[in-house]
């Protein structure tokens, strides 16, 4: 007879291993998204921030091909659209590069990977507040019509290679009252809200 340790061990065995990347907004849907599918699935996801696309694609290697994921989402855009100096609109990442970038991702973990991807859209920048939060020091600046761009790209890309898309740009439009006086973060009931999201298109994920 199985002991209850080796029927939690076999249980253990059969769950799916599901990678998370992405930046501080992950980390903040992160528990929840754990929480979501802790009967179904064991979540992995980078400690440190994930950042813009180009950081993704270097830590790849490490992050996520030598790991059997059976789903990989895909969570990244604040990074890249955030601007270089405070008083300029050229980005970090240029929406072209961005786009390479996202092909780049998909493409390689496409070939490389067995795992189901999903493409996860930016969520929504408030500019008034973003613009409060970083004026003091004059540091960079985020702007929404940047969100609304390069998720349309990404989202262009996805349809072109076949990847699914979990628009949590909308969801955090729909959730607007739940963003922090950043502009940008969320509070503990808007993480909620995007980790439930989250985890229930992982699990449809087939």
């Amino acid at each position: 007879m199985l002991t209850r340790r080796t029927l939690l061990a076999v249980f253990a065995q059969q769950k799916r291993l599901v990678i998370l990347l992405g930046d501080s907004i992950r980390m903040g849907y992160e528990p929840y998204v754990v929480k979501e599918l802790s009967d179904a699935a064991e979540v992995w996801a980078p400690k440190e921030n994930g950042a813009h696309t180009a950081n993704l694609l270097v830590q790849l290697s490490t992050w996520v091909l030598p790991k059997n994921a059976a789903v990989i989402h895909v969570n990244a855009g604040l990074h890249d659209l955030k601007t270089i100096h405070y008083d300029t609109r050229e980005n970090v990442v240029p929406l072209k590069h961005y786009r390479d970038n996202v092909e780049a991702l998909l493409r390689t973990m496409r070939e490389r990977t067995k795992a189901k991807l999903i493409w996860a859209t930016t969520t929504m920048v408030n500019d008034a507040g973003s613009q409060k939060a970083r004026e003091k020091n004059r540091e960079f600046r985020r702007y929404n019509a940047d969100v609304v761009a390069y998720n349309r790209e990404a989202v262009k890309m996805c349809r072109k290679l076949g990847v699914p898309v979990n628009d949590l740009y909308a969801l955090s439009q729909q959730n607007a009252t739940q963003q922090m006086p950043d502009g940008v973060h969320f509070v503990p009931e808007g993480y909620r809200i995007l980790g439930a999201q989250v985890a229930a298109r992982i699990r449809e994920a087939r």
